[in-house]
């Protein structure tokens, strides 16, 4: 079965506002796109908006059997 597809849209920021996210994404390890939607996550937390994350097959190696 296909990942479930993420809604692609043009988003316009202010370079300086990026340019922060783009800092903060690196000391995460994460890109700028994951590090964007978890700040929107956590602000929709805040505000008491529940998201559910999507069931998207997670990346990575299987986990090896157990012996």
């Amino acid at each position: 079965m296909p990942a479930p597809a993420k809604k692609a849209f043009a988003l316009r920021l202010d370079p300086a506002l990026f340019a922060a996210i783009e800092r903060l994404a690196s000391v995460e390890l994460r890109s700028a796109n994951a590090e964007i939607e978890i700040l929107l996550r956590e602000a929709l937390a805040r505000r008491g908006v529940s998201v559910k994350q999507s069931d998207a097959p997670k990346r990575g190696r299987p986990p090896g059997k157990e012996s």
